[in-house]
């Protein structure tokens, strides 16, 4: 049974592909008001887990509940319509579109009106477009994104398509975001300010954040609860100071980033 401050509960998950495993009785949850981290070395199912949250993947075994809803069966888009935002490992845009635009694809699960009143744009199909282009220009103002709203993303240097992949997730308006190593790829300055904009929603939208990433200075730094898998497998759980002083996480992983 699910407690009352958590949002979600991924219990006894199981994931093979034929004879790969890539899960073994993963138990994890994600509770209000807390950014938790999921690390371990490369093949270690941190983005299966995920993808076994947002119903890209179905597991063998065990079951997933958000706010005490089932999601096992449920389609990505509804899961999305439940309120899971996600930033992939991988840039998730329309890289022909704008900034902007792509920020407004991402709004067409809150649309209410139908394809025909959309056709012929007046009304109320006109006052909801305003409605969701003001909240898109309101995160492209939090995100610090005003020089690039009109550029083709296709065009942008790689840390600013990440940042704009970020902006696409929270015109969602998630109650739950998972970050799938939101910083890959990124120089020390673009981290940083990443980092903050992460801060940023978690401390005004109160929501939780569930955080994959291998750069252990910003897990460190901002996660409250950390996770450590290790070959499909959970191995250790606890704060920062107590992932730091674990015996099987050093050796799976935090002894290999000192190495």
């Amino acid at each position: 049974m699910q407690e009352d401050n958590v949002e979600l509960l991924a219990e006894d998950i199981n994931l093979h592909f034929g004879g790969v495993v890539a899960l073994t009785d993963v138990t994890v949850d994600v509770r209000k008001g807390e950014i938790l981290a999921i690390i371990g070395p490369n093949g270690a199912g941190k983005t299966a887990f995920l993808n076994c949250i947002n119903g890209f993947y179905r597991p063998q075994k065990g079951n997933i509940f958000y706010k005490g809803k089932r999601l096992n069966d449920l389609p990505p888009y509804k899961i999305t319509q439940l309120g899971i935002g996600r930033v992939f490992q991988g840039i998730q845009l329309y890289s022909g579109l704008s900034v902007l635009d792509n920020l407004m694809a991402a709004r067409h699960i809150h649309m209410k009106h139908g394809f025909l009143s959309e056709l012929v744009y007046f009304g109320k199909a006109h006052d909801e477009e305003v409605k969701h282009r003001r909240r898109v220009e309101e995160i492209i103002d939090f995100l610090e994104m005003e020089p690039i709203r009109n550029k083709v993303v296709g065009s942008l240097p790689y840390g600013k398509r990440k940042l704009a992949d970020l902006g696409r997730a929270l015109s969602l308006e998630p109650d739950l975001l998972l970050l799938d190593e939101p910083m890959a790829g990124m120089n020390l300055e673009e981290k940083e300010d990443l980092a903050r904009f992460v801060i940023d929603v978690y401390e005004l939208q109160k929501i939780p954040i569930v955080l994959v990433e291998h750069d252990m200075g910003v897990v460190m730094d901002i996660a409250d609860r950390i996770v450590v898998l290790d070959f499909g497998r959970k191995i250790a759980e606890g704060t920062p100071d107590e992932i730091k002083t674990n015996p099987k996480a050093i050796a799976a992983y935090l002894g290999s980033e000192e190495a």
